[in-house]
Parts: structure tokens; C-alpha cells; sequence
């Protein structure tokens, strides 16, 4: 089973169903699928294309991991077209988990990755609007709204192999038109994405400020490990940010995905528009709207 936030995940979820039929491992798999979004300028959220932050920087964030403990993550990178691959270098050839900023730079230098400019010109444009106000807020769910000024977020993807092994990827460009140096729950362990073996994997999206106050994919998945369907599990978190927060997210979106060691998948969001794509053992991806807190699931 591979599954994916947003509409956009169907396209991740089918490279990594393909990296896996040609032999390719789960981090493989989530890898490959990551690497889809980050190519897609048409994706103002994720990798190349991505929006800049009020400085007119495109900076990128990405996170890898597997099932056994193992992950790498770049924060703040600059310049490089795939930062989950920078990660998973981070992850098989460091004693670290994290690098940023300069010293992720100097790593994907070192590791051979190429640069890449990351600005596109409809990028700069939107930059260059949004300049004229600077007004800043964010937008729910515009990751499904290409157009949206404030387009931003991230993908996750999580794969569960048919004896049980999970691993997963996230990565993102962040808010758009976000301070300079800020980074978002995406790529740190426990709150954009975490796995654990014989339990289950959760990624969130949305606000990350939000999911990094309560670590919210750590959140999901102990809830997991106590006995909770992967459902239950994430509206258990996104109920908690709600009452924790209260007027502060009332327009605000956060949603969480997860998949439990058998394949059950669950969703849940804070704002109805989530959606996510489930492939299952043939290759058969369907893309699903999530429940929420505030509304039932928009028709699509």
C-alpha cells in the first residue's frame, strides 16, 4: 500500500508503485514518488516551482525514513531540485539527521547533486504581487488551488510492504512568502512524518506550526501503538489542536494520514478539501476526501 496527501499524490503514489515492481526498496519507492512533485513547477508547494520566502528565496525542506530508526533531513536548502534525495544522502552517509541551510548546501555540493535555479518566473511573479501588500495568511487548503497566491504546503507519502515494513517521505518549499530562515513541521522527525516498525506511519499537512506544537505525527502513531485505528488516531490529534488552540486555527487547515502496519489506511483534517490518494497492492490509486472536524468531506 502507498499512500499520499493531496490530489497531487496520485502521481508520487504511481512512481513509487513503480519503483517497487522494479525491485526498488520502500525508501526507493517514497523517494521516487517524492522526486515527482519536487520536478513539477506547475507545484507552487513542493520542490522546483516552489513559491519564495519574502526575501524571494526558494528554500526547501525534505525528511526520509525507515521503519528501523534510520532518517536524514535537510531544512532551509537552497538550489537543489530534490531535497529528499539530499536527505536519504544525509541519512546513508552522516551520523547526523539533520543538515540546514548552508551546511545542507555544502553537503549536496560534496554528495555531487547539481544546482538547480529554483525560482521559476511564475514564482517570481506571485513573489512580486504578493510584494506590493505583504499581507500574510495563509490559505486552507490551496494546495489543491494552483493558482491561490498563497499556495503552500507539502507532500507526504508513506508505504507499507506486504510483510508489514513501512518508510516514508516528505518533502516541501514551505509557506509561501514565509520569513526568511523559518522552518515547518515537515521535515522533522515525529512531526511531519514518522514510522515505526509493527506499529503504523502518519505524515500531516497544513500549518506546520500547528502539528509541531503537539508533534503531530508522533502524536498519530502512539495513539496507534495504544490500540487506535489509523482513523481514530488522526482525528484524535486534529481534535486536539482544536481544542488546544481554539480560535487561533478556526481558518486554519491541519490534517494527518496514516497507515498502520496492516495496510488500514485513515485520514482526518481540521478543515473540510483534504484529500489523499491510496494505491493499493495492483497498482488501483484512488484519490479520497478526507472527514473533518468542521464539516463533512467536499464534493469532488
Amino acid at each position: 500500500m502507498i499512500v499520499s496527501t493531496w490530489d497531487f499524490g496520485a502521481a508520487a503514489n504511481a512512481a513509487a508503485f513503480a519503483r517497487i515492481k522494479a525491485g526498488g526498496s520502500l525508501l526507493d519507492a517514497v523517494e521516487a514518488g517524492a522526486m515527482v512533485p519536487e520536478a513539477d513547477p506547475t507545484n507552487h508547494s513542493v520542490g522546483f516551482g516552489g513559491y519564495p520566502d519574502r526575501e524571494g528565496y526558494v528554500t526547501l525542506d525534505a525528511i526520509i525514513m525507515d521503519d528501523r530508526g534510520n532518517v536524514g533531513a535537510v531544512a532551509a536548502l537552497e538550489d537543489f531540485a530534490h531535497p529528499i534525495s539530499v536527505a536519504r544522502r544525509v541519512m546513508e552517509k552522516t551520523p547526523h539527521t539533520m543538515l540546514v541551510g548552508a551546511g545542507a548546501h555544502q553537503f549536496a555540493l560534496e554528495q555531487g547533486f547539481s544546482r538547480t535555479k529554483l525560482l521559476t518566473p511564475e514564482a517570481e511573479a506571485a513573489w512580486r504581487e504578493w510584494l506590493r501588500t505583504s499581507q500574510y495568511k495563509p490559505v486552507a487548503n490551496s494546495e489543491n488551488q494552483r493558482g491561490s497566491a498563497l499556495d503552500h504546503d507539502t507532500i507526504g507519502i508513506l508505504a507499507c510492504g506486504t510483510d508489514g515494513r513501512l518508510a516514508g517521505a516528505c518533502t516541501t518549499s514551505g509557506m509561501a512568502f514565509k520569513l526568511r530562515g523559518r522552518i515547518g513541521d515537515s521535515p522533522q522527525s515525529g512531526c511531519g512524518l514518522l514510522v515505526e516498525a509493527g506499529v503504523g506511519g502518519a505524515t500531516a499537512t497544513g500549518v506546520g506550526e500547528e502539528v509541531t506544537r503537539i508533534a503531530g505525527s508522533a502524536r498519530v502513531v502512539s495513539s496507534m501503538r495504544a490500540g487506535m485505528s489509523p482513523m481514530a488516531a488522526c482525528r484524535e490529534a486534529v481534535t486536539h489542536i482544536a481544542r488546544l488552540r481554539g480560535d487561533a486555527v478556526k481558518d486554519a487547515q491541519v490534517a494527518f494520514l496514516a497507515i498502520d502496519r496492516r495496510g488500514e489506511v485513515g485520514a482526518y483534517a481540521l478543515q473540510p478539501g483534504f484529500t489523499y490518494a491510496v494505491t493499493d497492492t495492483d497498482g488501483h490509486t484512488r484519490v479520497s476526501a478526507a472527514e473533518s472536524l468542521k464539516g463533512a468531506p467536499r464534493a469532488r
